[in-house]
């Protein structure tokens, strides 16, 4: 990226800082007297626990800077020699052999829990996920269930009390613990944090309808993303975005884009293999390709289709939010979303990424494969390893299938004749 310029390198110089400070607070926590929740980030009703003085920790977030920092792999070895099978979530056995090694990461040591919150949003995995912590550490248990969302079905009324009737149980706990009273006030405050600063992530997303885009949806949304499901409702959060569309908005009027030459637009599905994601991203850099929209971005929030965190209505709107998150969805209001991205993003392509020890996650793409490919007659790329375990991750595999399918939508630009098929 240029460095002649005002506003370029903010958002990833700023996420650090943030996030590093984030981890020195939850560092601190226990000889400060604070309490310490545990959350999901997908449909994660962070803004509740804040007003109660927890500080937060997203085992997720836990589990991807452990790949990123090269020790997940450690990590998973140790949950399978305590007896975890080989196929259970990568995610979760790098939390389990978190545990196993005293807590301490390459972010430092992680505080244990006085509560473990399961915001269950679509993956079943959370419920085991967390009833395992809960033993390990010995932490107070919380089930927040929240009622799926399937096609043709609008956001029922009854759907979203029965999530509102479990949030204030929550909050009861959480005074509990904390020995804090609920302040409405001060929620509110944060709901409205909130939405200014997901006014602003929509507005980055939004960039990439650019030509050539300004942003990349995928590689370069995983880290301007951070502060939006950590630190939501605080005014560091929205601080951090004002700046980043500052960047943003520089890159757009200097026409700066990701990579020098755009090539190929891409529609991303799945979410990235950390261990490696230097590597992966190279694959496609090679090519030109830019990602000018993405699910993975959209797993703890889809405010591109209108959500937002409502202070009016602070208890109800956390409900909507927790409905409809990207895990959340069936894989048909999934597809119409990729449909829609494919459309409005100009896309020349979809690029699936399975991950292997995700079942949850990854059934059912093999199917939007065949529709995108045969159905909406739309290049598909689909590609496996996982999201944690490096043991999955076959750079000489995953090129091949890469340079074999972007040669592919090449030779069809120059002879506009020949169909690319799914790959």
């Amino acid at each position: 990226m240029a460095s002649n310029y005002q506003f370029q390198n903010t958002g990833r110089d700023l996420q650090k800082d943030l996030l590093g400070h984030w981890y020195k607070r939850l560092e601190d926590a226990p000889k400060n007297g604070t309490p310490v929740a545990y959350l999901f980030i997908s449909g994660n009703i962070c803004e509740l626990l804040r007003i109660f003085g927890f500080e937060i920790a997203f085992p997720e977030v836990n589990a991807l800077q452990c790949g990123i920092k090269k020790v997940a792999g450690d990590m998973i070895l140790k949950a399978e020699d305590l007896g975890y099978s080989s196929d259970v979530c990568g995610y979760v056995k790098n939390d389990i052999g978190l545990a196993a090694s005293g807590n301490k990461g390459p972010f430092g040591t992680m505080p244990k829990p006085d509560l473990l919150v399961c915001n269950y949003s679509g993956c079943n995995t959370y419920i085991k996920w967390f009833e395992a912590l809960a033993e390990l550490y010995g932490a107070r248990f919380f089930m927040l269930d929240v009622p799926y969302r399937r096609t043709g079905e609008a956001m029922r009324p009854e759907d979203l009390q029965y999530v509102v009737k479990q949030l204030e149980q929550l909050a009861q706990v959480c005074a509990e613990i904390s020995g804090k009273k609920f302040d409405m006030d001060k929620l509110r405050e944060q709901l409205e944090y909130a939405r200014q600063a997901e006014e602003l992530w929509v507005k980055i997303l939004h960039s990439a309808k650019n030509k050539p885009s300004p942003f990349d949806a995928f590689f370069e949304a995983v880290f301007f993303m951070a502060p939006i499901y950590v630190l939501r409702g605080t005014k560091e959060c929205v601080d951090y975005y004002q700046a980043a569309w500052k960047e943003i908005e520089e890159r757009i009027q200097h026409k700066i884009g990701p990579l020098s030459n755009e090539r190929f637009r891409v529609v991303m599905e799945g979410p990235p293999p950390w261990p490696n994601f230097r590597n992966f991203w190279e694959l496609f850099k090679r090519w030109g390709v830019v990602s000018v929209a993405s699910t993975y971005s959209k797993v703890g929030g889809i405010w591109d289709f209108g959500m937002r965190h409502d202070p009016s209505r602070p208890m109800e709107s956390l409900a909507e939010y927790a409905v409809n998150c990207y895990t959340n969805w069936d894989w048909s209001l999934r597809r119409s979303m990729l449909e829609r991205y494919a459309k409005e993003y100009s896309a020349d392509a979809l690029v699936i990424h399975s991950v292997k020890s995700c079942r949850a996650f990854s059934v059912g793409q093999a199917d939007v494969r065949e529709h995108f490919s045969k159905v909406q007659g739309l290049p598909t790329l689909f590609v496996e390893s996982d999201l944690a375990d490096p043991r999955y991750f076959s750079e000489a595999q995953l090129r091949n299938r890469i340079d074999a399918f972007f040669e592919s939508l090449e030779h069809r630009r120059i002879s506009s004749k020949q169909p690319v098929a799914a790959v």
